[in-house]
């Protein structure tokens, strides 16, 4: 995935039927409508890398637009004929590509449940950075992240932002201890997303 020089970070550029500007495109097969009655309240962080552990490559674009070759590592086997994608990917560079309209459902969350609502990707937007549960993230990705939740932020009335962790506990981990939640409370622009416990009741303690 090709990089580029980053904006500044109060730029957010503008949006076109659910496709933010600052991002780079590629269209993924993998995403469908959102029910009619869905609110978009809600940001799912996701960490995510192909090979795991190993930074830089296309495995990620590749998984996420069905063009990963099933053979070219070993653990892609494990993953086999998996269709998913994400709204937004973001590189450990800072660069920020868009597979899927936010206007519609993309497949991130699966099996998942939060504040008593079930099947996530029917209402939330999902990030993936690229990264490791057990990694740091860095800074890079996390002035993209606070560019992009700040541009999500003009254009969605999102309430909520969770772990993949949080929306699925038990079976999923990501994106990990890793994850500065904190920062996010210093980012005006989305001081009031609620974040998950317990940063959110350290927060307002």
């Amino acid at each position: 995935m090709e990089n580029r020089n980053n904006p500044p970070r109060e730029a957010t550029g503008s949006w076109s039927e659910g496709w933010w500007s600052e991002a780079l495109h590629e269209t993924s097969p993998n995403f469908g409508p959102r029910p009619a009655d869905a609110d978009t309240d809600l940001v799912v962080l996701h960490s995510i890398s192909l090979p795991p552990g190993e930074y830089g490559g296309d495995g990620v674009r590749q998984l996420f637009t069905n063009t990963l070759n099933w053979d070219a590592h070993p653990y892609y086997q494990t993953i086999r004929g998996m269709e998913v994608s994400s709204h937004f990917f973001v590189t450990r560079t800072g660069t920020v590509c868009q597979f899927v309209s936010c206007d519609a459902r993309a497949w991130h969350a699966g099996a998942s449940t939060y504040r008593g609502k079930p099947n996530c990707n029917d209402n939330s937007i999902g990030i993936e950075l690229e990264g490791m549960d057990n990694d740091l993230f860095t800074a890079h990705q996390y002035e993209s992240l606070e560019r992009l939740c700040a541009a999500i932020a003009q254009n969605y009335e999102i309430q909520y932002v969770a772990g993949h962790e949080h929306i699925a506990p038990g079976r999923k981990t990501d994106p990990g201890p890793g994850f500065e939640w904190e920062r996010l409370k210093l980012w005006g622009a989305i001081s009031d997303w609620e974040l998950p416990a317990p940063w959110q009741e350290s927060h307002n303690s």
